[in-house]
C-alpha cells in the first residue's frame, strides 16, 4: 500500500507542476494528450484506492458536486471597496490627503495595477492547501463557492515556496473575450438566450450549482493582494513578487512608480492599450506601496485611504427620451429617473437612466421625445450626460419636475441648501415606510432573517405591517394567511424578530433610520449618550460636539426626535424589549490612563492597531486621529510618519514606544 500511495502522491505532484507551467507561466513542456494520460492514471488509482483521497488534487479540477445553496461565512478581513475617479485632479487631490497624514517630507511609492471586470474572490490557503473560497458578498460576509474554483486552472490547489501557513489572498475572477464569444456561439446553436457581458457571465458561473458546469466554462483568475498576520512582506508590490514565486497568476502588468506623474503615465498607456486585452478592464488601480503608511492611513467605513481607482470613461450612446419616472426614497427623497428607448451600452442593455434631481432636468432642460446621450460610467443605473440638439422634442414637452409626491401625492418641499425634493407625509408615504421597514431589518441594523424586501411589500400592502414598531407585534396566523408563507418559514422569521431583541443600542439606533445617521454615526453617539433618552434630551451643541457629527447631522437628530410620532414609535419599540441604553463594559481603568487622549501611529509587532486601540479604551483612555495641543501621548510604531512626531515633540506630547507602552499599563 506504500507503493501505491507513493505513486499517487508523485502523480499529484507531477500533475500540479504541470497546471503551473501550461496556466500559470504560459510555458508547458508536455502535449495535452500527455496531460490527460497522466490525469487518468491518477483518476484510476484515486478510484481504486479511495482511503489515499485528497480534497486538493488534480482530479478535482473536473468538478462534479452539486450544492444546491452556497453558506455564507464571515470574512476575516473585511472586502472593502474602492474610492472611484474619472478625474486626474481627484488623484492628486487624493495624494495631498496621504500626504497631509503622512507627513509632506515622506516618500510615498505607488503601485500602478489593472483594475478588472469581474467576480471578486477571496481565497483561504492553510500548509499551502486551498481551504476555502469566498465570494465578496457584502464585503463581510461571502458565499462559500469552494468547490466551484476548485475547477478554475489558474487557481492552484497546492503552493510552492516559502508561502505563510495561514493566509488570504484576494482576486477577480474574469472571462476572457475569446471563452466569452465561444460560450454564446455555443448558446445561439442551442437556440438559447445570449450572455450579454464577460463580468455577469463570470459571476453566474462561479454561482452555478453543478461544479462540472463550472468546469467547462474557460474562466481566469488574476490575484493581487495578500491578507494575514504573518505575511513576511513590507510594501504591496513585494507582496505581488511573492504571490507569483508561491504559484499564483499575478498581472505581469503591475508597475511601482515613485510620483503622481509617473501615475499618469501608466493610466495614459494603459487607455489605448486596454482595447487590445484578452479580457476586460475598466480602470487602473493606484495603491499606496509601503504597507506601514497603509496601516497608517487605514480604512474609511467603506473603502481604505490608500487606494484610488481611477476608472476609464465608458462607452456612450444615444437614444430617445421615452418619459421621467419619479421613485421616492425611505427618507423622503424623490429621485427622477428617465425612461428610455431600449439601447445597447458596453454589452448591458439600458432602458432608464438617473436624472439625480430637478436641477439636472432644468440644466438640461430634457424634453420629452429628445435624443439623448446616456453613459454608463460605473453607475448602477446609467445617466444622461446631454442632448443631441440636432434632435429635439417638442417644446410643450418640456420636462416639469413634480410639485406633489407620486405616491401620496403630498406637496413636495424643497430645503435651503438641499438639492432633492421630499415628501415631508413620513407616517402616510408608502414607499418611505416600507423602506423604513426594510432598512430595520437589513444585516447593518437588527438583521432579521426570512424577512426579505418582497414579503414586506406584501406584509404593508395587506395592512399588517404599517411601521417597524409592527414587527414586534406580528402573530404566525397573520403571515400564514399570505402567498408563499410556509409554517417552517413563518416560525423561524419570528424568531428571528424575537432574537433582534438582543442587538445592542448602536444598532437600534441606526436602524431608526435617522437621515444622516450612518452605522458610523450611531456608534459614536450611543458611545457618546449612553441611552436614547440623552441622545432625545441632547442639545444642538452637545450634538456638534460630538465625534463625527457635524451642523446637518445634528440638525436631523433634533428635528427627530421634536417629532411626536417618532417618540411613540421609540417608547412602542422600548416595550418591546428592545435596547435603549448602551451596555455597561467593565473597564479596568488604570489611573495612567483615565481621560487621557492617545494618538496611534505606525505598525507594532504585539499589538494590531484594532487591539492597541481596543486595550487603550478599555484602560480608559481616549483615541484621536491627530495631534494636537489635547494629545497626551503619541503611540510610535515602525513607519510613523515624522511629522507627527515633530508635532508631538513641538507641543511637548510624550512620545511612546510599543514597549513603553506596554510598561504605562503595567504600573
Amino acid at each position: 500500500m506504500e507503493v501505491i500511495q507513493k505513486k499517487i502522491e508523485e502523480l499529484r505532484k507531477t500533475l500540479h507542476e504541470h497546471n503551473h507551467l501550461y496556466y500559470i507561466l504560459d510555458e508547458p513542456n508536455i502535449t495535452d494528450f500527455e496531460f490527460d494520460q497522466l490525469i487518468n492514471k491518477l483518476k484510476s488509482l484515486e478510484d481504486k484506492y479511495p482511503q489515499f483521497s485528497d480534497l486538493n488534487s488534480p482530479t478535482q479540477r473536473v468538478g462534479g458536486d452539486v450544492t444546491k445553496s452556497f453558506e455564507t461565512l464571515a470574512h476575516r478581513f473585511p472586502m472593502y471597496s474602492l474610492l472611484n475617479t474619472y478625474s486626474k485632479e481627484d488623484l492628486i487631490q487624493w495624494r495631498e490627503r496621504l500626504r497631509k497624514v503622512l507627513g509632506e517630507e515622506v516618500n510615498i511609492e505607488y503601485t500602478c495595477e489593472l483594475k478588472f471586470d469581474g467576480a471578486s474572490i477571496s481565497l483561504s490557503y492553510e500548509n499551502g492547501k486551498l481551504i476555502q473560497a469566498l465570494t465578496r458578498g457584502d464585503g463581510i460576509k461571502g458565499d462559500a463557492i469552494t468547490t466551484n474554483v476548485k475547477t478554475i486552472k489558474t487557481i492552484p490547489l497546492k503552493l510552492q515556496g516559502d508561502y505563510p501557513h495561514l493566509f488570504e489572498i484576494r482576486g477577480e475572477i474574469i472571462l476572457p473575450w475569446k471563452g466569452f464569444h465561444m460560450i454564446n456561439e455555443q448558446r445561439a446553436l442551442n437556440g438559447e438566450a445570449l450572455y450579454r457581458n464577460p463580468r455577469n457571465t463570470a459571476s453566474g458561473s462561479i454561482k452555478l450549482q453543478d461544479s462540472s458546469l463550472v468546469a467547462k466554462r474557460p474562466l481566469n483568475c488574476f490575484l493581487y493582494s495578500l491578507k494575514g498576520d504573518d505575511l513576511k512582506v513590507s510594501t504591496q508590490f513585494q507582496a505581488l513578487q511573492k504571490a507569483s514565486e508561491w504559484g499564483f497568476k499575478v498581472p505581469k502588468s503591475a508597475r511601482l512608480v515613485s510620483s503622481i506623474d509617473a501615475v499618469f503615465e501608466y493610466i495614459l498607456a494603459w487607455e489605448e492599450k486596454r482595447k487590445n486585452l484578452p479580457y476586460e478592464i475598466d480602470g487602473i488601480v493606484v495603491k499606496v506601496n509601503s504597507l506601514a503608511q497603509q496601516e497608517e492611513l487605514g480604512y474609511t467605513a467603506k473603502a481604505p485611504r490608500w487606494a484610488m481607482a481611477y476608472k476609464y470613461k465608458a462607452e456612450q450612446a444615444s437614444t430617445l427620451l421615452e418619459g421621467v419616472q419619479y421613485q421616492v426614497g425611505r427618507t423622503g427623497a424623490v429621485t427622477p429617473v428617465a425612461k428610455l428607448f431600449p439601447v445597447e451600452i458596453s454589452g448591458t442593455t439600458v432602458k432608464r437612466a438617473s436624472l439625480y434631481n430637478s436641477d439636472q432636468i432644468d440644466k438640461l432642460g430634457l424634453r420629452i421625445g429628445d435624443t439623448v446621450f446616456v453613459e454608463k460610467g460605473g453607475e448602477i443605473i446609467p445617466k444622461i450626460t446631454g442632448i443631441n440638439l440636432n434632435n429635439r422634442g417638442l417644446l410643450e414637452n418640456q420636462v416639469q419636475f413634480l410639485t406633489h409626491c407620486p405616491e401620496c401625492f403630498s406637496f413636495l418641499k424643497r430645503e435651503e441648501g438641499e438639492v432633492q425634493h421630499y415628501c415631508k407625509n413620513e407616517a402616510a408615504c408608502p414607499p418611505q415606510q416600507i423602506g423604513k421597514i426594510q432598512h430595520f431589518v437589513g444585516r447593518k441594523a437588527m438583521n432579521i432573517d426570512g424577512l426579505g424586501a418582497e414579503t414586506i411589500v406584501l406584509l404593508f400592502h395587506e395592512g399588517i405591517l404599517k411601521n417597524i414598531a409592527d414587527l414586534y407585534s406580528l402573530r404566525k396566523e397573520q403571515i400564514l394567511l399570505l402567498d408563499r408563507m410556509a409554517d417552517k418559514s413563518v416560525s423561524n422569521l419570528l424568531i428571528g424578530i424575537e432574537k433582534s431583541k438582543e442587538k445592542s443600542f448602536s444598532k437600534v439606533l441606526f436602524g431608526l433610520g435617522i437621515r444622516f445617521v450612518g452605522e458610523t454615526v450611531a456608534k459614536t453617539l450611543s458611545k457618546t449618550f449612553k441611552s436614547m433618552d440623552l441622545l432625545a434630551s441632547a442639545s444642538i451643541e452637545e450634538l456638534i460636539l460630538t465625534d463625527d457629527v457635524g451642523d446637518r447631522i445634528a440638525s436631523s437628530i433634533i428635528d427627530f426626535f421634536a417629532d411626536s410620532k417618532n417618540k411613540d414609535l421609540i417608547r412602542i419599540l422600548k416595550e418591546q424589549g428592545l435596547k435603549m441604553e448602551q451596555q455597561h463594559v467593565q473597564l479596568n481603568i488604570h489611573p495612567a490612563f483615565k481621560e487621557k487622549r492617545f494618538v496611534i501611529s505606525g505598525v507594532f509587532e504585539q499589538f494590531s492597531r484594532k487591539a492597541l486601540t481596543d486595550e487603550i479604551e478599555l484602560l480608559g483612555g481616549k483615541i484621536a486621529n491627530s495631534v494636537s495641543s489635547k494629545t497626551d501621548y503619541v503611540i510610535a510604531g515602525n513607519g510613523m510618519g515624522p511629522s507627527k512626531k515633530i508635532k508631538a515633540e513641538n507641543l511637548g506630547v510624550s512620545v511612546l514606544t510599543e514597549q513603553d507602552f506596554i510598561d504605562l499599563s503595567k504600573r
